[in-house]
C-alpha cells in the first residue's frame, strides 16, 4: 500500500459512512438482537472515527491542525449554530423550540448571518453525492429557501410508506435498463437542470 493521504483514504471514509448507515437502517432485522445491533453499531461507529483520527493525523504531520483543532472547532460550531439550544458559554438554553420546523428556520438564520455572500441555495451540496441523495437535499435547500416546488406527475404518489416508494424507484431502474439508459446518470442531469432553473424562475417572478 502506497502512502496514507487524505485522497487515497476518501474511499474508505465514504464506506465506513454507508456501513454505519447500513447497520442502523437493518437495526435488529434477521433476528439480530438489539444488544447485538449495538455492538455493530458501536464498532461501525469506531470505524468512521478511526478515518477521522487518520485525517486530522496527516494534516498534523504538515502542520496544518490536530484533532483536538476538529473537536473544538466542532463544538464551537455547534454553539454557535444552535443559539436555540446553547448559550454562548456552550450551557444549556432553559427553553427549546418546540418543532423541528423551528429549529432548522433558527438553524438556517444563523447560517445566512455567517455566510450572507451565499445566495445560491444549492452550493455546499456534495458533488459526490449519490444522485438520489442530492436530488433529495436539492428539492429539501429549494424549499427551505421559498422557491416554488415542482408538481408530481399525477399518477405519482402520494406513498404511504417508505417501501411503497422503494418499490416504485425500482421499478424505475428496471425500466430505465431496459430502455438502455442509466438512472443514475439521468437523476444527475435533471438535478443539474432543477439547481439552474428553479431559482431562476424564482426571480424572474
Amino acid at each position: 500500500m502506497g502512502a496514507l493521504t487524505h485522497a487515497s483514504l476518501v474511499e474508505y471514509l465514504l464506506e465506513e459512512a454507508f456501513e454505519v448507515a447500513e447497520t442502523i437502517e437493518a437495526g435488529t432485522s434477521g433476528g439480530t438482537t438489539a444488544e447485538a445491533a449495538d455492538a455493530e453499531l458501536q464498532g461501525e461507529l469506531g470505524d468512521v472515527l478511526l478515518q477521522v483520527v487518520l485525517h486530522a493525523r496527516l494534516a498534523e504531520e504538515r502542520g496544518a491542525f490536530t484533532f483536538d483543532d476538529v473537536a473544538r472547532g466542532l463544538s464551537a460550531k455547534m454553539v454557535r449554530r444552535n443559539p436555540h439550544v446553547f448559550r454562548p458559554d456552550g450551557s444549556l438554553q432553559d427553553n427549546f423550540p418546540a418543532t423541528i420546523d423551528k429549529i432548522v428556520q433558527k438553524w438556517d438564520a444563523v447560517k445566512r448571518a455567517e455566510r450572507p455572500e451565499r445566495r445560491d441555495p444549492f452550493e455546499g451540496i456534495p458533488l459526490a453525492l449519490p444522485a438520489l441523495a442530492r436530488a433529495q437535499k436539492s428539492v429539501d435547500r429549494a424549499a427551505r429557501a421559498g422557491f416554488p416546488q415542482l408538481q408530481p406527475p399525477a399518477n405519482v404518489g402520494p406513498f404511504t410508506s417508505e417501501e411503497e416508494l422503494g418499490e416504485l424507484l425500482l421499478a424505475v431502474v428496471h425500466s430505465a435498463r431496459a430502455s438502455g439508459l442509466d438512472a443514475e446518470r439521468a437523476l444527475r442531469g435533471a438535478v443539474r437542470t432543477y439547481q439552474q432553473r428553479v431559482p431562476e424562475q424564482h426571480h424572474q417572478r
